[in-house]
């Protein structure tokens, strides 16, 4: 992996599968399923915009789903679902991961 916010959201992943597995039988094929989609959609965006000539719109839909991706982080918390530290641990990647993407867009309109 080639690029830091890949391979970021990558160790996102790694962290936060184990902590999936760990909600409860009602929502693991719902709101689980939902984080691990949101979190493929993440890495395929990501894959797609690094080889992609005209970056924005990509990078746009890949600040969507960032977003969306908090939203559903903060929602297993608050459901329960997500114990406090891992729902902080999860938060500070996806600032670092928010970070990157920032820079990179940035990067785009020079």
């Amino acid at each position: 992996m080639e690029l830091k916010i890949m391979q970021k959201t990558y160790d996102l992943a790694l962290y936060l599968y184990p902590a999936l597995r760990q909600f409860p039988k009602s929502e693991k094929h719902t709101m689980a399923a939902e984080i691990k989609k949101t979190l493929f959609r993440i890495m395929r965006l990501i894959t797609r915009a690094n080889k992609a000539r005209r970056k924005r719109e990509l990078l746009a839909e890949l600040d969507a789903e960032l977003e969306l991706l908090r939203q559903q982080n903060r929602l297993a918390m608050e459901l329960g679902f997500l114990p406090f530290r891992k729902y902080e641990i999860t938060s500070r990647y996806l600032a670092e991961i928010g970070k990157m993407l920032g820079g990179w867009i940035k990067s785009c309109r020079n």
